[in-house]
């Protein structure tokens, strides 16, 4: 795990994938300007981990097309862990010349979303993220690497994923190197007794080596979830600002646990995150001011924080960037 509860006076790291996964299911491209202020507003508000871009063919995602400079941009944010998702080793080696402080490689848990994401098989992929370690050895021995199983419970095209195979695919993938390998609900069709488990499986095989949990709240589970995997022993959370986001190889998926929604529920638990609820619901009229059209989700927002709540971690006092 590149993360130990209480070292960072945190309980749990979130991880906020809105600028990549929010904005590559849509077909608006957020300026490269309103991407900074979105990521400087996302470092205001006490994130710390930011998935900022994905380093794909701008003919392929012309959404990531400025995914170097984004990088750039993101280094000067203050103990900001700036990570790019790369699906291949000409990905990484174009991540790392550009700054990336953690890599990610999505492998899938069914070879047909694998073959329709990264037109791999799973074997394929196992060889190709032992490539992108063997590079970051040579070249950048700081930069963590992490491979997210996607579709891990459930898949849209092929259906039920074997646990068993979920389970061999990770440790395959921390026999290839990587940092920590974690699990996402590509889909939202995970259920909070089947994510505990599966979790908790994965845990046993691979230990601290166990990365984030990435759920979608395709059909409403996503903080369930979250929660069932806090209970496995998971304490890194992936989410998206408003829920924004999707997989565009897995047809029906979409909906990212919503950041706010998420921190509001660790906050309200007494498990410390770092970051300020309240200042992440005022930071959405970015997302409605340059993506206009593009629904934003969320309960938080239109709830309001509960008279008397007392979040777990100090008022944040970080100052949004220009």
């Amino acid at each position: 795990m590149t993360f130990t509860p209480g070292t960072t006076g945190l309980d749990v790291l979130v991880s906020e994938c809105g600028p990549r996964d929010g904005l590559q299911i849509l077909s608006r491209i957020m300026p490269t300007a309103a991407k900074k202020r979105w990521i400087a507003a996302l470092h205001a508000a006490g994130l710390r981990e930011i998935e900022v871009c994905s380093f794909v063919p701008a003919k392929l995602m012309p959404q990531m097309a400025d995914a170097a400079e984004i990088v750039a941009y993101s280094r000067t944010l203050p103990g900001l862990t700036v990570l790019a998702l790369v699906p291949n080793l000409r990905g990484a080696e174009a991540a790392i010349a550009a700054g990336a402080h953690k890599l990610t490689i999505p492998v899938s848990g069914s070879e047909e979303h694998s073959l329709a994401n990264v037109r791999r098989t799973r074997a394929e992929m196992v060889e190709e993220v032992r490539r992108i370690v063997e590079y970051r050895n040579a070249h950048a021995p700081d930069v963590p690497v992490e491979a997210n199983i996607s579709v891990a419970f459930g898949c849209t095209i092929a259906g039920p994923v074997s646990e068993d195979d979920v389970t061999r695919l990770s440790v395959a993938l921390v026999e290839a190197g990587v940092d920590d390998s974690g699990l996402s609900d590509t889909t939202g069709m995970g259920n909070p007794a089947q994510v505990k488990r599966l979790f908790t499986r994965v845990i046993g095989e691979i230990g601290d080596k166990i990365g984030a949990a990435h759920m979608h709240n395709t059909r409403g589970l996503g903080l369930a979830n979250v929660l069932a995997a806090y209970e496995a022993g998971v304490r890194i959370f992936d989410s998206s600002h408003a829920g924004l986001g999707g997989c565009p190889h897995a047809p029906g998926a979409s909906g990212n646990v919503v950041t706010e929604d998420m921190v509001f529920m660790f906050e309200a638990m007494g498990l410390r995150t770092g970051i300020d609820a309240a200042q992440l619901v005022a930071s959405r009229a970015i997302l409605a001011e340059t993506l206009p059209g593009v629904e934003l989700y969320g309960m938080l927002a239109g709830a309001g924080l509960p008279k008397g709540h007392r979040p777990a971690t100090p008022a944040v006092t970080h100052a949004a960037a220009e």
